[in-house]
Order: C-alpha cells, then sequence, then structure tokens
C-alpha cells in the first residue's frame, strides 16, 4: 500500500468489546484515530442481540434481512428513515426548520434544540409507521453523533439510544460527512471503493479520497466560510426568501442574471492547493450590494425591475465565481487522488449544494474532462436526511462496527459522545498550504482594539492558550 495511503485515518468505532460508544462526555471530543486492522466478522458479535429474538437461532445469512432506521439532527433539520439491507428505502421523513430560519436569520442552536425535541418522536414514529414496521423488527439503530451542534446533536442521541435500550438494539454512531459520500454507494451500486468525494454543505466544504468505509485521506477543506454559508448570506442580503434556504433562492434569481455583470475575483487563485475560501468572496458581495444601495428589508416581490435586474446580476456573477472556485479545486484534487489511488473511477458530488442544477452541470465538465463518472445522489439525499445515516450504519453494521444496547436508564448526569467538531480523515500530507495553517500559527496577544477592523478566530481546546485578534484583508479574497 502506498505510503500516502498510510495518511489516511479510520475513522473511529472505539472498541466494541471494551466500551459503549456513545458513552463519552457532552463537551466535544476529537477522534484521532489511526488505520484498523481487518474488519470484525458480523456472526462473531451478533449472538448477544439476536439470540433472544429467535430462540436462540440466529440467521444471518443475507444482508437483505437486515433493516436499519437512521436518526439526524446535527443541524436544523429532524430526519429519520429506515432502510433495507438491499438498498430499499422504506421510509424517509425530515421535519424542516425552515420557518425559524426566517425568524432568526440563520440557525438559532438553542431555538434548534427546542424544535429538534418537539419533532424528534412524531418524525421517527412516522418513518416507522411508513415503513410498515415497528421496533422490534429492527436489527440497529443509527444516528450521526458528530459534526454539527451540540444541542441538536444531544437531542437524536438521546432519542437513539431510548429506543436501542428498549428493544435491545445495537446502536452505531455515525460521521455526518462520511453519510453525504457513503449514501451515494445506495444510488449507484456499481460505486466501488475508492473514490473522490466533494462534500459540500452550509456548514462544509471537504475534498477527500475514499480508500474504504472509515478510511479516508483528506485533500482539502473549508479554511473560513463554506459554500452553503455564502449562499445563504447572499439570498439574506439580497433580500430573497429563505423559506426554502438561501441556495436554491440564489440558484433560481441567478437564472435571470448577467454572471458577467459584476467582476467578482476568484478566491484564493495565489494558493495552489485544494483548500475553499468563502469569506472574501462574501465581502465581495456585500460591498457590491452596499454600493447599488440595495436595501434587503424589502422583498424581491416588491421592488422594480431595474432593482431586480440589479439583484439578479450580482446573484448571477457570485454563482459563477462561487462555483469556479469549485472547479479549480476539484481540478487539482483529481490530479492528486489519481497519484494516491490510481484505480479512482468515480467523483461523488454531495451536500446541500450538490443540489445546485448549476454546481452540478459545471462539476460534470470538470469531471468527464479527467476521464471520471460524477456520482451524485438526488436532491432529496444530498440535503441532511435520515437515509444517509441509516445506510452508513447498515454498512458498518455488516462490517461488524457497532456497540451493544445502551442500559435502560441513563442516568441524570449522563454524559454523551457527542462530536461537533470531527475531522473526517488525516490531511493529505502533499496539499498543506500556507492558507490553511495560518490559523495554527497566529499567536497574537488579545488587544482592545476597533471591531470594525479585527475579526475574532478561535482554535480547538489542545490547540489555543487564548483567543487571538486577527486583522482580515479580503483584497486578494483570503484570509
Amino acid at each position: 500500500m502506498s505510503s500516502l495511503q498510510t495518511l489516511s485515518s479510520t475513522i473511529s468505532r472505539l472498541s466494541l468489546l471494551r466500551r459503549p460508544l456513545l458513552c463519552y462526555p457532552y463537551k466535544q471530543r476529537i477522534a484521532r484515530p489511526t488505520r484498523s486492522s481487518s474488519p470484525l466478522k458480523l456472526s462473531s458479535l451478533s449472538n448477544r442481540f439476536f439470540c433472544s429474538k429467535n430462540n436462540g437461532q440466529i440467521n444471518m445469512s443475507s444482508k437483505d434481512d437486515l433493516i436499519v432506521l437512521g436518526i439526524e439532527t446535527s443541524c436544523d433539520d429532524t430526519a429519520a428513515a429506515v432502510v433495507r439491507g438491499n438498498g430499499e428505502i422504506l421510509s424517509q421523513v425530515v421535519s424542516s426548520q425552515a420557518d425559524l430560519l426566517v425568524q432568526y436569520g440563520g440557525v438559532a442552536p438553542k431555538m434548534a434544540e427546542e424544535a429538534h425535541s418537539q419533532a424528534i418522536d412524531p418524525v421517527v414514529r412516522e418513518a416507522l409507521d411508513k415503513a410498515n414496521i415497528t421496533e422490534s423488527d429492527l436489527s440497529a439503530v443509527a444516528v450521526t453523533i458528530g459534526p454539527g451542534l451540540s444541542l441538536c446533536l444531544r437531542v437524536g442521541v438521546q432519542k437513539a439510544r431510548k429506543i436501542a435500550s428498549c428493544f435491545n438494539l445495537p446502536i452505531i454512531g455515525v460521521h455526518h460527512m462520511e453519510a453525504h459520500a457513503v449514501v451515494a454507494r445506495l444510488i449507484e451500486r456499481e460505486l466501488q471503493f475508492p473514490f473522490l468525494a466533494l462534500l459540500i454543505s452550509g456548514g462544509h466544504n471537504l475534498l477527500i479520497v475514499a480508500h474504504n468505509l472509515g478510511q479516508y485521506t483528506q485533500l482539502g477543506t473549508t479554511i473560513d466560510d463554506a459554500i452553503g454559508e455564502a449562499f445563504d448570506k447572499t439570498a439574506k442580503w439580497l433580500g430573497l426568501d429563505m423559506s426554502r434556504s438561501g441556495g436554491p433562492a440564489v440558484e433560481e434569481l441567478a437564472l435571470e442574471g448577467d454572471a458577467e455583470a459584476v467582476k467578482f475575483s476568484t478566491p484564493m487563485k495565489q494558493h495552489k492547493d485544494c483548500n475553499f475560501s468563502y469569506a472574501g468572496l462574501k465581502t465581495q458581495v456585500r460591498l457590491a450590494i452596499e454600493s447599488r444601495n440595495i436595501d434587503a428589508k424589502i422583498p424581491l416581490s416588491s421592488v422594480s425591475s431595474q432593482d431586480r435586474s440589479c439583484r439578479a446580476d450580482i446573484a448571477a456573477s457570485f454563482q459563477r465565481v462561487a462555483v469556479l472556485h469549485l472547479e479549480e479545486r476539484c481540478e487539482r484534487a483529481i490530479e492528486w487522488a489519481l497519484k494516491i489511488e490510481p484505480s479512482i473511477k468515480h467523483m461523488v458530488v454531495s451536500g446541500g449544494v450538490a443540489s445546485n442544477k448549476t454546481v452540478r452541470a459545471r462539476l460534470d465538465k470538470v469531471v468527464k474532462k479527467n476521464n471520471l463518472q460524477l456520482v451524485c445522489p438526488p436532491p432529496s439525499l444530498c440535503t441532511d436526511n435520515g437515509v444517509m445515516v441509516a445506510w452508513t450504519g447498515m454498512e458498518n453494521f455488516c462490517m461488524g462496527r457497532y456497540d451493544p444496547p445502551p442500559p435502560a436508564d441513563d442516568p441524570e448526569d449522563f454524559m454523551y459522545d457527542l462530536r461537533p467538531r470531527w475531522p473526517l480523515g488525516e490531511e493529505y500530507a502533499g496539499g498543506r498550504s500556507e492558507a490553511r495553517s495560518m490559523r495554527k500559527i497566529l499567536k497574537l496577544e488579545t488587544e482592545t482594539v476597533p471591531a470594525s477592523r479585527y475579526t475574532i478566530f478561535t482554535m480547538p481546546k489542545k490547540e489555543r492558550k487564548h483567543y487571538f485578534l486577527c486583522s482580515v484583508t479580503y483584497l486578494d479574497n483570503s484570509i
């Protein structure tokens, strides 16, 4: 195996026999696992879970017999789904928090937590009812444990543990971003490891080489704002309807505009790596809107035709440059990925922004130019959903990566294993850049300065001694 591949990391499933998966502190906990040995066999760990159901007779001859419930509450959607081992989606239910997004102009963690708490029971019940099964028919429960918002993740984990303990079911902790990548294998059954994946959403931009289930090398990531965040902010500043999130609103308005009307510069042109930065582009958009005296308080439906045309031009110009940044990074990522894994034949594009038709069309050209095949899940499986969690749980379950049923009752002070920041694989050594390491090398003392001139950055606890202030210039669109 190539020495480059040793940089990839196996997602931690923790030792199944020594300690349960979902019992670690509620605080952030970043796993730094190493590549695991050969996967455990399902039959070696199944007896304790299935004997009681079949009078001691275990029949695990077919993966098709398995049924997994997936629960997803990492951010602003409460989702649950039931999937069979043969890939059949028995049910899929999503409860959106669109009204809250409009009300607060984004995700408010405490409000999102309350919405999840109110929705989780009916969403899971509806998923089971639509699948025409009961909890006793399940083989296991899968739940997102990170990355995401701690308050939101906690709701899903509590529900999953309750079901697993009541019905003596194994439980599988799922990495949210891994699920976005692996769900493509549910849709495209010919998709085999290794493959390249671009995961793009409101909180993440991530380019990875997927060597195998749980084994990933990270080629590039977001060093400040993700593309989905840039779409949302642009939509808000343009006074668009946020009830469907900003991405679809900007995409729709961009169809009316001239993509060359506003000359935004492409982010990070000087950095020859695969990392992403959308903070500078956001600043350019905001300044363009302010210079044209666009009032976001006036909804698009009420503005003059001239004002609407101006907004459409900004939306189209922003979208063109935002996607161009993706294209440039993917071109380089394909080159790197084929050096690491020459047998790669597919590139997966998933995550909420992958629903954008312009994104898909332009990335398809990049992929075909490099003799690869683009795999995009349908829009309903690109946004956060329970199917991706259930299917990723299914794949891990069949590899023997799961944990025993939780005890009947968790104590009031029980500390859950929630991972708000959970890396997916380790950084590719050949892809490290000055831009990406900037936040690690700056060690400036806190000082009193005008807030308008400075931005506060934070680091993981283990890497920081204090907060620091850093002057930010966006002339070249990099931090």
